[in-house]
Parts: C-alpha cells; sequence; structure tokens
C-alpha cells in the first residue's frame, strides 16, 4: 500500500468518524421530546382473527417494548380485513398453485379522555404471496407465514403514522 492509499483511507476513516454521532431517528427522543413517552401510553385495542393477533402483539412490543405498562393515554383502534386470492391455478391438476394474502388496516387514534374526537385516522395495506402445494400442512404453514410477513408490515406502517401524529400532537 503506498503512502498516497493510506492517506486517502485516512481522510476517509476521519470523514467517516466525524460525521458518525450526527444522523438522529427521524421520530427519535432528542427530535421530539416526550414522544417516546408519549407512544408507551397508547394502548390498542384487541384485534379479531390470528392476523389481528399478530398485528396488535407486533404493535404493542414496537410502541412499549420497555415491559412496562404506564397508564394509557391515548387508543388505538384496528379494524383489519384479509383476503386471500389465487391468481394462477395449475392447469393439469385444477388447483392453485400461489395465493397473495392482502391485509387492510383502518386505524382510529384517539385521545382516551376525549374519544369523540380522533386524532388521527388512516389506513394501510400491505401484500405477501406465498406458494401453494397438495400437502395441506404445508399449504397452512405458508399461509400463516404470509399473515405474519403482513402483520409486520402493516405494524410497520401504523407505528410511523401513530409516531408522526403524536409528534404533531404533543
Amino acid at each position: 500500500m503506498s503512502w498516497s492509499d493510506r492517506l486517502r483511507l485516512f481522510a476517509a476513516l476521519s470523514l467517516v468518524a466525524a460525521t458518525g454521532g450526527c444522523f438522529q431517528p427521524l421520530y427519535g427522543e432528542a427530535a421530539h421530546p416526550g414522544l417516546v413517552q408519549a407512544m408507551r401510553e397508547v394502548e390498542v385495542t384487541p384485534i379479531p382473527e390470528r392476523i389481528g393477533h399478530y398485528l396488535a402483539d407486533d404493535l404493542i412490543s414496537r410502541m412499549n417494548g420497555s415491559g412496562e405498562t404506564p397508564k394509557p393515554k391515548y387508543r388505538l383502534t384496528i379494524k383489519l380485513s384479509k383476503n386471500v386470492q389465487t391468481p394462477t391455478i395449475e392447469s393439469q391438476i385444477q388447483t392453485a398453485d400461489a395465493a397473495t394474502v392482502t391485509g387492510t388496516a383502518f386505524f382510529t387514534l384517539t385521545r382516551i379522555e376525549d374519544e369523540k374526537k380522533p386524532i388521527f385516522v388512516g389506513s394501510a395495506t400491505s401484500s405477501a404471496a406465498y406458494d401453494r402445494t397438495l400437502q395441506s400442512y404445508a399449504d397452512l404453514r405458508a399461509n400463516r407465514d404470509a399473515e405474519l410477513r403482513v402483520a409486520k408490515s402493516l405494524a410497520d406502517e401504523i407505528e410511523l403514522r401513530v409516531a408522526g401524529a403524536l409528534s404533531k400532537a404533543n
């Protein structure tokens, strides 16, 4: 390694070290004081069906992963619909060889003390495809994995939107 290559490497590492602490999360505590605590104070109402359970569990752990349960100030109500489509059919055996699970969540964030006036209303949609087989257990497991992927994607989107709404409300 020549001296000029070493000098370039040293300059690059110095630049990285100098700017390493400059990046902050979009909805972090430094940018929005009190947001982390406000997210912990969101109560997620139970959502029916298996995919609803996955979504609610994911949201609860994302918004309040601390293990503490402060008194809730906000309520997040979610109505979830799930649709499974089979766009292709195997011509020889006349069964679907692929399917797509689509989940649509309509959600409302309200203050618990004033539930008539919502803070934020929105919707989120996510899809996940999976291969279907003639083996019933493998087909059931692939469907469940697709539901898990849809729930995780919906939780990502809902969490970001709720954080945005709470950062404006506080």
